[in-house]
């Protein structure tokens, strides 16, 4: 059973703060978004890719993405079609539909320059409750409370003893992560300035980019490595004798399911320079590959015309104009 969640003591607050952002001083990947140069339009992009997406996956195409279109107006001024040509095999393929109308929501209401508060964030399109606070957070400054599956991990094992978080995003664990944060007006010395105008937000977006990183790197789903982690010495779980989980994950599928069909579609359309005919695109090579019946093909390629990652015209099926 999940065992109680308490906010720890200020000295043990004080304890995890300065040990997970020392060590993230230490330890911290040299990501591209996170220097200066990324600016905000950087940040956001690599906030959409990064969903569902490991790192090494988004690190190629991101770097790709930004050098071809390195403003929101860039991108916003090519067809949607190019946006989902350029996001390759990263999956979820909408992500690219949104940021694209992002882009030029971005440049329609906000000079084409990325916004910089929550309320303002979350009204665009593809932007969601995390997304809108890892924005304002890492490229502006703004101390918002920021929990991905990584966080919400670290917070599971150091502070409540699990081995897991909940299976969904709970309440418990929304205070928690509330109560973790550093004071919103705690400055971080070792950061002058760098995270913007919010300077005395610095020490708590410092802490969510820490906890973000251990979870990646150390405390991870499997096999965490316990022995380089900075808050062995106080974790509840290690503490606890390392329990198992309080309920069996349930795993993704990829071989045989609708996503596999779909990419399958969207990788013929991403190669093509002409539309594609009906025919010519369920016998192409990378579709029969899947091995899905009549049914199947049929049900996800009218599902990807639904969603517009397709359009079908007079001489075929091609990505979006």
């Amino acid at each position: 059973m999940p065992k109680t969640t308490e906010i720890p003591a200020p000295a043990a607050l004080h304890h995890l703060h300065t040990r997970v952002t020392g060590w993230f001083d230490e330890h911290g990947r040299d990501l591209p978004w996170r220097r200066p140069e990324a600016g905000p339009w950087g940040v956001m992009v690599s906030e959409y890719m990064l969903q569902q997406t490991p790192v090494v996956r988004v690190l190629p195409v991101w770097n790709e993405w930004m050098d071809r279109w390195p403003t929101p107006a860039d991108l916003a001024s090519e067809p949607s079609g190019e946006a989902l040509r350029a996001w390759g095999k990263l999956g979820y393929p909408r992500r690219a539909l949104r940021l694209h109308a992002a882009a030029q929501r971005i440049v329609e209401d906000h000079d084409g320059e990325v916004p910089g508060t929550y309320d303002q964030l979350i009204s665009l399109p593809g932007v969601g409750e995390y997304t809108a606070a890892a924005i304002a957070c890492f490229a502006f400054g703004a101390p918002e409370v920021v929990v991905d599956t990584n966080i919400r991990r670290v917070h599971a094992r150091a502070v409540t003893g699990n081995a897991l978080p909940e299976p969904s995003y709970t309440a418990a664990e929304s205070r928690l992560a509330s109560g973790l944060m550093p004071p919103r007006d705690a400055a971080d010395p070792r950061l002058p300035g760098p995270w913007g105008k919010y300077d005395d937000g610095a020490l708590a977006c410092r802490w969510n980019a820490a906890v973000m990183e251990l979870g990646a790197l150390v405390c991870t789903a499997r096999n965490p490595k316990c022995d380089a982690c900075p808050l062995a010495s106080t974790c509840a779980w290690i503490a606890a004798g390392q329990p198992a989980p309080h309920y069996t994950p349930k795993g993704q599928p990829w071989a045989g399911t609708d996503r596999q069909v779909r990419g399958a579609f969207m990788a013929v359309l991403r190669r093509a320079e002409d539309p594609v005919g009906r025919e010519e695109l369920v016998r192409a090579d990378v579709v029969l590959a899947t091995e899905a019946k009549a049914d199947q093909l049929e049900r996800c390629l009218a599902s990807l015309l639904a969603d517009g990652l397709a359009h079908e015209g007079d001489h075929g099926i091609a990505l979006p104009h």
